[in-house]
């Protein structure tokens, strides 16, 4: 596996370095200015804009800046006018050193879209040093012997400029032994040889004073002077000879101090003091010469840390002078070699903020990487973590882009941590790294989610108006105002449904209130949908169902269906003097317009004339003699029925029987439900049979009673001339019970009764003795006999 990944790496690493080659060439031309060192800041280099065949305009809105190594600025850019003016003053030595030409390399960066400019600009020297000789003072001590034309190197001077700004010649007072000739070095530097045009005297001038004179190319040019003091000594005929003119050598840039990096041998043919050799360095400085030399043994050491990326390439001069004062000299070269000390650097030079989810090639940030090593040592590669979802482009030289491969998803990952890698390619390998957090800002694109597909509430009927009666609640997966939710009530689906007068909704939590009382008479259930829309650009919303059930309240009294209780005359109920306990006498008949419960009735006797002769069945209200009727009881009797529900707290309502007691014709028995029951067990046909007989019967039975009572009635009139003789009130009477349940319909009630009068018989018959009921007046009235006959015939 790690293989695989190395191989993988080594792929985008060769990939990466074709990409940057390729642009390296594309972008190879540079736009070059010149300016003099030391000007002073803002002073105007050239008009960008101009040079590039940009529109002064098209710097602000690309979002023009400009981009150096380190950050350090250097220059600073109007994008107004598109003119490049310096930041501070610029000093050539500090900037640059000994290296010539001094070029300062900036780039130009548009971000909008991103765009490279190379630009390099070149700082002239100007003569703003003087030379200095490091020794106020040189020594030399010169034999008498030696003889014209004699040559003695003396230390050179130094001068932070360079080119004509440097040394150019060098002078010495005037005097009648000697003359200054001026060379120059390898490395472009003039040292001065002190030449003897006469021999020199001891007896006659044992000491000579010199002043030594450097003088630069500048204009007006700058010297500085020393002291050569010359001691004449006795006679040395044999100077130092090096057994090499030049040394040359390598030393590693991260040698170790007091290294060895080479030793320089001299001999002198002179013996005693004067054969024996002193080494020195006579170039350089003792301040900045990173090197030492041991004055025995000619061992050149190192005493400071080499730097390859400042200097590489050191050219020393070394003297070896005998006890007599005879000296020579020789070169030593020493080359610096590379080794991979430095790890890469990366500049940032743009970072977002934040990135948007679902935008995919957005640029997030923009860098640059660079390493002062060289070779190998010098060239980078770049990565990050694999598993994220960003890329690196290469676009311009060592600049990087890092930006998104796909869409981002804030709710997946709202944040990511980036570690840019940039490796060299030395041994060992060398890498640096850069963290950077990504935060990906939100997009509306997630609709609010509500925690049910449907809601069903439940509500008890005359509830107070404004009463909450539950909630609603939705979801946003997204952040800041896309997931904030707003709730609206949804057009119901039935225009006929007051939605806007039953229920409202809270817009910021969801919470549902009923605005008047509800009915569950009038409306049992009802559905409508609720909206929830976040505050996003464009807005997302979702839908849920609310269904609201209302729970019924105890709110309606029985109404009392039978017997009638509307004013009229009262219904009285016949029953024979000869009926068996358990015959029934009449049924009460109520409805509730509650449910459950709530609709659930009883059936009480309150009160009775006398007590203990009739009784209430519980459950369905029929009036049943609780023993046998004497000839002793009262032939009326008034019997008060309570009738009540089973709600909490309970309501009831009362009904008024009127019974009489009859006798002098036969009455079919009625049996109890549970005969009546078994009996409809029975075969069909043989009910069909007695009930035909039964009819028959009674038929036959009432012709005859009807056929005496108006013979009866004919001879009361003849005898005393009185009217027909009814019993008092109506004579309602069950002759036949063709419902089952022993009290004939009001329809089946007839008066009976013998008229005659003016000699001629008239019989009445089939006369009703209820009159029909008038129609309501009101709807309400008509709503309630249309229930009672819906429900009389549904059981």
């Amino acid at each position: 596996m790690e293989t695989a990944l190395a191989k993988t790496l080594q792929k985008r690493q060769v990939v990466f370095l074709v990409i940057l080659l390729f642009l390296w060439e594309a972008g190879s031309e540079a736009i070059r200015y010149s300016m003099p060192e030391e000007t002073e800041s803002g002073s105007f280099v050239a008009n960008l804009a101009n040079d590039l065949g940009l529109r002064v305009g098209e710097l602000a809105t690309r979002g023009a800046r400009i981009h150096y190594k380190g950050n350090k600025p250097l220059l600073q850019l109007d994008i107004k006018t598109g003119n490049l003016l310096l930041h501070e003053k610029l000093d050539r030595e500090a900037l640059c050193g000994v290296t010539n030409p001094c070029i300062l390399q900036f780039q130009l960066l548009l971000e909008k879209p991103v765009q490279f400019f190379q630009a390099d600009l070149q700082l002239t020297d100007i003569n703003d040093h003087s030379p200095e000789f490091l020794d106020r003072e040189m020594l030399l001590k010169i034999p008498e012997s030696v003889q014209p034309g004699t040559v003695f190197p003396l230390k050179i001077a130094q001068d932070f400029d360079i080119g004509s700004n440097s040394v150019q010649n060098y002078t010495v007072s005037p005097n009648s032994h000697f003359h200054v000739v001026t060379h120059n070095l390898g490395d472009g530097r003039k040292y001065p040889e002190l030449v003897l045009d006469r021999a020199l005297d001891r007896e006659e001038q044992p000491e000579l004073s010199l002043t030594l004179t450097a003088l630069d190319g500048g204009a007006p040019p700058r010297s500085g002077t020393t002291t050569i003091r010359i001691e004449v000594v006795d006679i040395n005929d044999n100077a130092p000879e090096f057994l090499q003119a030049l040394y040359e050598t390598q030393v590693p840039e991260n040698s170790p101090l007091n290294s060895l990096v080479v030793t320089v041998s001299a001999r002198d043919l002179d013996a005693g003091m004067y054969g024996n050799v002193v080494y020195a360095l006579v170039q350089g400085d003792d301040v900045t010469q990173p090197f030492v030399i041991d004055k025995i043994t000619g061992e050149i050491r190192l005493k400071k840390p080499l730097d390859f990326e400042t200097t590489q390439y050191f050219n020393v001069q070394v003297a070896a002078t005998d006890g007599g004062g005879l000296s020579g000299k020789c070169s030593v070269a020493i080359q610096v070699v590379d080794v991979n000390d430095n790890a890469p650097e990366l500049t940032m030079s743009k970072l977002a903020s934040s990135t948007p989810e679902n935008s995919p090639e957005t640029v997030v940030a923009v860098f640059s990487v660079s390493d002062p090593d060289s070779g190998d040592n010098g060239r980078m590669v770049c990565s990050i973590q694999n598993d994220l979802p960003f890329i690196l482009k290469p676009t311009f030289k060592n600049f990087y882009t890092l930006v998104t491969e796909r869409p981002l998803d804030r709710e997946s990952r709202a944040e990511y941590n980036v570690t840019i890698t940039v490796t060299d390619m030395g041994t060992p390998r060398l890498k640096t790294q850069h963290n950077i957090t990504v935060q990906v800002s939100d997009v509306n694109d997630n609709a609010p989610a509500f925690t049910q597909t449907a809601y069903t509430l439940f509500v008890r009927e005359n509830n107070s108006p404004a009463l909450h009666i539950g909630s609603v609640s939705a979801s946003d997966r997204d952040a800041g105002a896309n997931a904030q939710v707003a709730y609206s009530l949804l057009p119901p689906r039935d225009p006929s449904l007051p939605l806007a007068s039953l229920v409202s909704i809270n817009a910021d939590n969801g919470q549902l209130f009923a605005l008047r009382a509800l009915d569950y008479e009038a409306l049992q259930a009802f559905e409508f949908g609720v909206g929830a829309t976040d505050r996003g650009s464009p807005a997302l919303s979702s839908q849920a169902l609310v269904r609201v059930q209302v729970l019924d309240a105890n709110d309606n009294a029985p109404f009392v269906l039978y017997p009638l209780q509307n004013g009229s005359a009262p219904c009285t109920e016949l029953v024979p003097r000869a009926a068996e306990p358990g015959y029934v006498v009449s049924k009460v008949v109520a409805v509730d317009g509650d449910s459950g419960q709530n609709a659930w009735l009883s059936y009480q006797l309150l009160k009775a004339t006398e007590p203990g002769l009739f009784g209430v069945w519980a459950h369905n209200g029929e009036v049943r003699t609780a023993r046998p009727l004497g000839e002793r009881d009262a032939a009326r009797h008034r019997l008060l029925v309570l009738v009540k529900d089973n709600g909490e707290p309970p309501l009831s309502a009362s009904v008024t029987l009127h019974v009489l007691l009859v006798d002098g014709f036969s009455q079919p028995f009625l049996p109890l439900p549970e005969a009546a029951a078994a009996a409809a067990q029975a075969d069909p046909l043989t009910v069909y049979l007695v009930v035909a007989l039964a009819s028959v019967s009674s038929l036959f039975l009432f012709s005859v009673l009807a056929f005496v009572a108006v013979r009866l009635c004919r001879r009361s009139r003849a005898g005393l001339a009185g009217g027909c003789s009814v019993p008092e009130g109506h004579f309602p009477g069950h002759l036949v019970d063709v419902t089952g349940t022993g009290t004939l319909s009001q329809s089946y009630q007839y008066e009976i009764c013998l008229t005659g009068g003016s000699g001629s018989n008239e019989f009445k018959f089939l006369k009703p003795i209820i009159p029909s009921l008038p129609p309501p007046n009101t709807g309400e009235g008509i709503e309630e006999n249309s229930i009672f006959r819906h429900n009389f015939e549904f059981n």
